[in-house]
C-alpha cells in the first residue's frame, strides 16, 4: 500500500508547533516580522506572496508587504532592501523571484543582511550550509527533510538521487542529505540535463527527489519497487478543463505510485512545506536577533 505524503497536514502541524516559540518570543516583547517584496505582475508570484502573508497572520508573525512596479529602477529595490535590513521590527526578508530583467537577482540576494536572509540564499548562508553550520536551511530542501521524517523514512545509509541542480533546491538538497547530522548521512547522486541514462541512476535509488522543472520527467519504469518519491516540481500543462491547464509535478504520479512505498502529490506535497519552513526560519531569525532561546519543531 503506497503512502501518499500529505504536505498540507505536516505543514499544519509545524505551524501549530511554532506557536509555542512565538509565545516565548512574545513574553520577551518580540514579535517576529517577515517582509515580502514583490516586483512582478506574475499571477503565480502574487498568489504565492499572498499565501505567505496569510500564513504569517495565522501563526502570529507580523507581515510587512511591499509591492514595486516591475518598471521601478533597480536602485529603488536595493534601497528598500537596505531600509529593511536596518528595521529592527523586520527579522526576515524575502524578495520574491523572479525579478524583472533590469534587476540583477544576485545583487538582490547579496544585498539582504545574511541574518535576515530567511530563504538561505545569501552566499554567506550557502557557505555555512555547505560547511555543516547552517544559519538557515533553504525552505524547500528543509521541508523535504521534514516530510521524510514525518513518514519515518531513514536517510542514513540510503542511496538518494536528486534530479536537478538548481541553487534553490537541487544543490542545497544534496548538501543537506550528505551532512553528518540527523536527516542526512545519505549517499547522494545529483543528476541533471547532461546526465547519461537518468533511468539507470533513479532505479538504483532508495529515495528520489525530483526537482528538474520538467513535467512528468520521472516515470514508474524509472523507479525500483519500494522507492520513496519526493516531487518538488510544479508545472502548468494544457488541459481540457475550465482553467485550460492543470498542475503536474516532475514525476508521473500515476505510474510512480505503483512502484513507490511513499510519494508526494502535486499539489499538496512539498509546496505547503516550503511556506511552513519560511515561517520556521523567520521565528529562528527573530529568536537569534533578540537572543531568546526557543524550541523549534
Amino acid at each position: 500500500m503506497t503512502t501518499i505524503i500529505d504536505g498540507n497536514e505536516v505543514a499544519e502541524e509545524i505551524r501549530a508547533d511554532l506557536t509555542d516559540a512565538i509565545d516565548t518570543l512574545a513574553d520577551a516583547g518580540v514579535t517576529p516580522g517577515l517582509a515580502t517584496v514583490l516586483m512582478s505582475e506574475d499571477p503565480a508570484s502574487e498568489t504565492y506572496v499572498a499565501m505567505k502573508q496569510r500564513d504569517c497572520e495565522e501563526v502570529g508573525i507580523e507581515a510587512f508587504d511591499y509591492e514595486l512596479d516591475p518598471d521601478t529602477p533597480a536602485d529603488e529595490l536595493y534601497s528598500l532592501v537596505d531600509d529593511l535590513n536596518a528595521d529592527d521590527d523586520v527579522h526576515g526578508i524575502l524578495v520574491q523571484m523572479p525579478v524583472p530583467d533590469h534587476v540583477d537577482d544576485r545583487t538582490v540576494l547579496r544585498r539582504i543582511d545574511p541574518a535576515k536572509d530567511v530563504d538561505g540564499f545569501h552566499p554567506e548562508n550557502v557557505g555555512r550550509l555547505v560547511a555543516g553550520d547552517a544559519r538557515f536551511k533553504p525552505c524547500t530542501p528543509h521541508g523535504v527533510q521534514k516530510l521524510l521524517d514525518a513518514v519515518d523514512v531513514e536517510t542514513e545509509g540510503a542511496d538518494v538521487v536528486v534530479v536537478g541542480r538548481s541553487d534553490i533546491v537541487g544543490k542545497p538538497m544534496a548538501n543537506l542529505l550528505i551532512q553528518k547530522a540527523e536527516g542526512g548521512n545519505a549517499t547522494v547522486t545529483v543528476c541533471h540535463s547532461r546526465t547519461n541514462d537518468l533511468a539507470e541512476k533513479t532505479r538504483e535509488a532508495d529515495i528520489v527527489v525530483a526537482a528538474a522543472g520538467v513535467p512528468e520527467l520521472v516515470t514508474g519504469d524509472m523507479l525500483s519497487e519500494g522507492v520513496v518519491v519526493i516531487d518538488v516540481g510544479v508545472n502548468r500543462v494544457d488541459a481540457d478543463n475550465e482553467k485550460g491547464y492543470e498542475l503536474v509535478g516532475d514525476v508521473d504520479f500515476d505510474s510512480a505510485k505503483e512502484k513507490a512505498s511513499a510519494i508526494t502529490p502535486v499539489p499538496g506535497g512539498v509546496g505547503p512545506m516550503t511556506r511552513a519552513m519560511l515561517l520556521w526560519n523567520t521565528v529562528k531569525a527573530a529568536a537569534e536577533s533578540a537572543d531568546v532561546d526557543v524550541d523549534l519543531p
